[in-house]
């Protein structure tokens, strides 16, 4: 009644066992913080649209280096200059803290402690930002 399978699977991978490709415990966070930093790279790109900074700069090319680094050499892609609605740089504040965090988090797990260095410095620099616009709403 079925027709019985001929070919072997395009799925399967020659040279391991199982047939299903397996990276490191360290690949695999090495992807992890490659995109958490690629992340917060293309939020600080539009808070660098919107309220240009040295800081905001420095953190970029920073970031970009440490992308490239994670990805082999591939240089990240960067976000341009937007002409959509304003998010709201205290919205982009927030989210690029919250990726900051995450970003430490995973470098913190495999180690690597420059990815680690830059996103605490870039929790602070947000948290300062965010803390500098409360005040000044008040």
């Amino acid at each position: 009644m079925y027709e019985p399978i001929r070919n072997k699977s395009v799925h399967t991978m020659a040279g391991t066992p199982s047939g299903i490709p397996h990276r490191s415990r360290e690949e695999e966070l090495d992807i992890q913080l490659a995109g958490h930093l690629a992340a917060l790279l293309a939020v600080t790109d539009e808070l660098r649209a919107l309220e240009p900074s040295q800081d905001l700069d420095t953190a970029a090319e920073r970031l970009a280096a440490q992308v490239a680094r994670l990805r082999g050499g591939r240089t990240p892609a960067r976000a341009a200059a937007t002409t959509r609605r304003d998010p709201g740089v205290t919205a982009l504040h927030r989210r690029a803290h919250t990726l900051a965090g995450r970003a430490l988090v995973v470098a913190a797990s495999r180690a690597d402690t420059a990815a680690a260095i830059l996103a605490a410095e870039r929790m602070d620099a947000h948290t300062a930002a965010l803390d500098g616009r409360e005040l000044a709403s008040h």
